[in-house]
């Protein structure tokens, strides 16, 4: 009766580690790279190497520090080493939103320049001439 007892544990713990390699490796690819400057959670959750809890801290770091220069800037980020950066990169990149990368309904809106103040062609043609300075009033006991 042990015997069985210890088979069927023994069935259970290779089940429960076998199936998740499994699954891990049924992850597909993404077609094209995926922008770390402009991915969701899950964009960046179709790169091998990356989960949901990878992802929140890539998109974490982004709204923190800023647009990554480069695909190096990962290595700051707690989890991901030099061996898994590697696995990462072909997948990866921080350029500009191509066509490809991501369609046009979800691009960001762009931000409105500030308003420049308007200038009459008078003004701008004659250049302004500085005033002499003005001495202070002299104190004089």
């Amino acid at each position: 009766m042990a015997w069985r007892s210890f088979v069927r544990i023994c069935l259970v713990l290779c089940t429960l580690c076998v199936v998740p390699c499994f699954v891990a490796a049924k992850k597909k690819p993404p077609p094209v790279p995926i922008n770390l400057n402009t991915a969701t959670s899950e964009e960046l959750q179709l790169v091998p190497g990356i989960g949901p809890a990878t992802a929140d801290k890539i998109l974490l770091m982004r709204k923190s520090y800023g647009a990554f220069k480069s695909v190096d800037d990962l290595l700051a980020i707690r989890g991901i080493g030099a061996k898994r950066l590697e696995k990462m990169r072909k997948y990866l990149t921080t350029g500009k939103v191509g066509p490809t990368s991501r369609p046009a309904s979800a691009a960001k809106p762009a931000m409105p320049s500030p308003a420049k103040p308007a200038t009459s062609p008078k003004a701008a043609a004659s250049p302004k001439t500085p005033s002499p300075p003005v001495d202070p009033p002299c104190l004089s006991r």
